[in-house]
């Protein structure tokens, strides 16, 4: 029990200034309480998940280029910090983000291991 809540304690603290993608994936694997897979990441990325939406409906096949929201038609940049520099560096827009859009695939909102899952991937492709 008091592991976990230092965990927690770790990712709240983590997440309040973090600057990097590397510093918010370690929250995330922190609350998640496990290592991060760009494996499984990249899998739950391309899935479909029993929702209307999957995250390439809007966001594309590959997060090096940018795609389309799909029913706004709103231009969304690319999620892969090595093609946006500015992605992954605001720890209260990833987790805006991240619960709209985990909202609209999963109906729920991600995990902390789901999500650090898929920055795992999104850090690794070039």
């Amino acid at each position: 029990m008091l592991q976990k809540l230092f965990a927690l304690l770790l990712f709240a603290s983590l997440q309040a200034m973090a600057a990097t993608p590397a510093e918010l994936l370690a929250g995330y694997v922190a609350q998640a309480g496990q290592s991060a897979s760009a494996a499984k990441g990249e899998a739950f990325f391309k899935a479909s998940h029993g929702q209307e939406w999957q995250c390439t409906s809007c966001h594309g096949k590959s997060p090096m280029t940018g795609g389309r929201h799909a029913s706004t038609d709103k231009a969304i940049e690319p999620l892969a910090p090595a093609a946006n520099a500015k992605r992954f560096t605001d720890s209260a827009k990833v987790e805006k983000w991240f619960r709209r859009n985990c909202k609209d695939v999963l109906a729920r909102e991600c995990s902390a291991a789901e999500k650090a899952d898929v920055l795992a991937w999104l850090i690794s492709v070039r």
